[in-house]
């Protein structure tokens, strides 16, 4: 029995990141590159001009195989009336027109109302199956080639303004993949370019199907601790190596985010409560935090490698403002006896300049 159960329990998590790509339409959606409405007309009838002339060109250097029942002979305005009405799909009835005139009205006149009208009756249908397998073309390509990239479970309040805060630092959106089973946040988060999985990310198939084992961070942004504590565990699971980073409403769950394998946990409640209290009686110091954490304009904090030139001198001693060394995974404050004298291979958390909004 409990075999059984076991086997039923891996099926469904093999339920989607076992299926095959044309089957996750609708599960992950790829950022669709914007094009007006009259670009992809003037598109399309390039295309059915570029098709047309073709016919008329390869119809004409063989006319001679083609008679008319008139008895006349085939001359290029036949050439281009019989290619028009045969592209239409319109076929020969009771009725031909036989004159120049009638011909030509065929041409000019009733073959584009018949073009509009196919248009109209059939180009929702079409529009959807070509925008389909678009997308399962899209999604197969980004499952094939998609690494080191940053997934973030939960796109509310905190979701998206950590995923702000990756395209301020110049990431990719191509690279950042939100999971969520809200579709209205979905909608909001393919609308910035970035990639989109519908699901729950306490499920480890949504995660794999997100590429989470092959990710280079994972941002946890759910709105309940619980959820996050069991996403956490999913996550860690799943990508052993990737830097797992975690959002809780209450302090005293914070260690249960760490033993369930978060890298770094971020207590929002605690943290708006300080800067609350804060602005009551030091507004301006709020000021500086919220200007610190934007990366939009003014001040940001930031992390970079050391330069060769660096490497043996004080970290207060440099132009930038440093905060902090990171030595080994581990952070040392710059009064730190541990950051008197930089070494190779460490890192630097200082204070930059973020350029104005309209650079």
């Amino acid at each position: 029995m409990e075999l059984g159960s076991k086997r039923l329990v891996h099926r469904e998590q093999d339920e989607l990141s076992g299926r095959p790509d044309h089957t996750l339409v609708g599960v992950i959606r790829m950022p669709r590159s914007t094009i007006s409405p009259v670009r992809s007309i003037v598109r399309r009838i390039l295309y059915a001009s570029i098709a047309l002339a073709a016919t008329v060109a390869i119809v004409y250097i063989g006319r001679d195989g083609y008679s008319d029942s008139s008895g006349g002979e085939i001359g290029l305005l036949d050439v281009v009336y019989y290619a028009t009405v045969s592209l239409s799909t319109t076929g020969y009835g009771d009725i031909t027109p036989v004159s120049d005139a009638a011909r030509l009205v065929n041409i000019l006149v009733i073959t584009p109302l018949r073009v509009l009208f196919l248009i109209v009756l059939v180009g929702t249908t079409l529009e959807v199956l070509t925008e389909r397998s678009r997308q399962a073309y899209k999604i197969q390509r980004w499952r094939s080639k998609v690494r080191d990239h940053v997934v973030v479970i939960g796109y509310g309040t905190k979701g998206r303004s950590a995923v702000t805060s990756l395209l301020g630092d110049d990431a990719d959106p191509g690279r950042i993949v939100v999971v969520d089973t809200d579709r209205a946040a979905l909608e909001s988060a393919s609308a910035q370019g970035l990639v989109t999985v519908n699901g729950s990310g306490t499920r480890s198939d949504v995660l794999r199907v997100a590429g989470a084992s092959r990710a280079s961070a994972i941002v946890i942004a759910t709105e309940r601790d619980d959820t996050a504590v069991l996403v956490t565990l999913t996550a860690r699971e799943l990508a052993p190596k990737a830097r797992v980073v975690a959002a809780v409403r209450e302090a005293e769950n914070v260690h249960l985010l760490r033993q369930s394998g978060a890298d770094s946990v971020v207590v929002s409640s605690d943290t708006a409560g300080r800067l609350l209290g804060m602005a009551t009686s030091t507004p301006s110091v709020v000021e500086m935090f919220e200007d610190l954490l934007s990366t939009e304009a003014g001040l940001a904090i930031a992390e970079r490698d050391v330069e060769a030139t660096e490497i043996g001198g004080s970290p207060r001693h440099l132009p930038d403002m440093v905060l902090g060394v990171v030595r080994g995974g581990n952070l040392y404050r710059v009064d730190a006896p541990e950051a008197d004298a930089i070494e190779a291979g460490d890192r630097l958390l200082y204070v930059r300049k973020s350029p104005p909004p309209d650079s």
